[in-house]
């Protein structure tokens, strides 16, 4: 599943948790939807890995899908577990980091 195209995860049910693999040491990310409009993408944190704090011009929606993470937002701390997800405002610093491996899925509609 993880070779797949655009056009061939259309009309296709889709286990999110297949769709990409830890990378020891690293954050992979994967492009599922990508359209002026907004995006969604998958993510993939090892241990201890994470985005350093920076912002976004538009909200976006986390969703863990694996694991847990630290998500910090104008320096208030949050725990997501598997199941869970939050709302970073836009212009809003914001940071992530894996407390313990984490999958995560990135909406941000940008209208």
């Amino acid at each position: 599943m993880r070779n797949m195209s655009d056009k061939d995860i259309k009309k296709v049910i889709l286990e999110l948790d297949s769709m990409l693999d830890f990378q020891e040491g690293s954050v992979v990310s994967r492009a599922i939807i990508n359209k002026e409009v907004g995006t969604v993408t998958l993510f993939s944190f090892d241990k201890d890995e994470g985005l350093s704090e920076h912002t976004a011009p538009f909200d976006a929606l986390v969703y863990v899908f694996n694991g847990e993470a630290e998500i910090t937002i104008s320096g208030e701390r949050f725990v997501l577990k598997k199941g869970q997800m939050i709302i970073m405002p836009a212009n809003e610093p914001h940071a992530l980091k894996a407390i313990d491996k984490f999958k995560m899925m990135l909406v941000m509609i940008k209208s």
